[in-house]
């Protein structure tokens, strides 16, 4: 092999390249032709080039839109599958509010078989509705207006000003979201 680069060689080159001599005068055979097809062959060959661009941009555009599509509704089920919880756990809080007031009376009453049964169901209920994501908001310590909504506030004895002293009603979170905040009364 020689270190030269492989270049087209015209009828001429190869006939001296064989050691033949072309007739004086005259012009190699397919000179012209093969002038004439390097000539049309360089344009279409652009041409041919900048189709290959156009389409391998259109290509990459496309799989980018369908990337960004596959995002997006991927996103909007995950927030679908969110509301779809809030609305199941806010259907149920009033249930798990009435199983506690029932608790509260029951057990003042002293009925334990009553009490027993209503706690096994806000057991049950509390269980399923944790396992959808529901937490509790922590109502210990100081108010924190972003889960507490403060009822009303009373002079505390002891307690520090703007600490929780009592839980009108409990509150919940689902995820991040607060579902419903703790009311609660708040030491003046």
């Amino acid at each position: 092999m020689t270190d030269q680069p492989l270049e087209p060689r015209d009828d001429l080159q190869a006939q001296k390249a064989r050691g033949r001599e072309a007739p004086c005068g005259s012009e190699p055979q397919g000179a012209s032709a093969s002038d004439d097809a390097a000539g049309t062959l360089a344009p279409r060959l652009a041409e041919a080039e900048a189709r290959r661009d156009e389409y391998l941009d259109l290509l990459q555009r496309t799989k980018a839109d369908f990337e960004n599509y596959r995002k997006r509704a991927l996103r909007d089920q995950e927030r679908l599958v969110a509301h779809a919880h809030e609305r199941l756990v806010r259907e149920l809080l009033p249930i798990l509010d009435d199983l506690e007031r029932a608790l509260e009376a029951a057990e003042r009453h002293e009925d334990a078989a009553l009490v027993d049964g209503v706690k096994l169901v806000q057991k049950s209920l509390r269980k399923a509705l944790e396992k959808e994501g529901l937490a509790e908001i922590e109502t210990e310590g100081a108010f924190d207006p972003h889960v507490h909504e403060a009822m009303l506030t009373q002079p505390g004895n002891g307690a520090e000003p703007g600490s929780v002293l009592e839980v009108v009603q409990r509150g919940y979170r689902l995820g991040d979201k607060v579902v419903r905040p703790a009311r609660v009364i708040v030491a003046e």
